[in-house]
């Protein structure tokens, strides 16, 4: 019964929430081979921070313990279905699993009487059709400028990058 003591200690961690200011119950681990080895709680008004997500919080210390970017091969037990850009944060570190307790629905019943001061609030179907849009398509207005100029920089990097990996090799 692994995956229930990992799904508990996920729980676990959004209980601190009730207790630590700054903070909203999502709890979240990351298991590699049957071990923990990233914890997250969400601390996004603490830390003025909005990507503050416990699933966040959870990879980056994962990356950190393992001296890493990619989590191929690991789970992550969250106490909340994640929000796309959890999601898309476990698809760029390539978390391979993910196991949640309440859903989105549940949360957002759970929530449905706080007002927008009492919590941060996040419409998620709306974050969720965004993340998935061309740039042209969302809500949110974007202009692309000086493309030419970055392009530089990128094609100077990948050069530097590959002389890097020929010399290494």
């Amino acid at each position: 019964m692994y995956r229930e003591n990992f799904m508990r200690r996920a729980i676990d961690i959004s209980r601190r929430a009730l207790d630590e200011p700054g903070t909203e119950p999502f709890g979240c681990v990351i298991v590699r081979n049957g071990e923990i080895v990233g914890e997250g709680l969400n601390h996004s008004l603490a830390h003025f921070d909005p990507t503050s997500h416990s699933e966040v919080e959870a990879i980056r210390d994962a990356c950190r313990r393992l001296e890493c970017v990619d989590l191929t091969g690991c789970e992550l037990y969250t106490s909340c279905e994640p929000c796309a850009m959890c999601v898309a944060v476990m698809e760029v570190s390539g978390i391979s699993r993910l196991y949640y307790a309440a859903s989105q629905g549940q949360a957002g019943e759970a929530f449905a009487t706080l007002t927008p001061a009492e919590r941060h609030p996040i419409d998620v179907e709306a974050l969720r059709l965004a993340a998935g849009a061309l740039v042209e398509d969302r809500a949110m207005p974007a202009q692309q400028e000086m493309d030419a100029q970055a392009i530089v920089v990128l094609d100077s990097w990948v050069k530097a990058r590959k002389a890097a990996t020929a010399s290494a090799g």
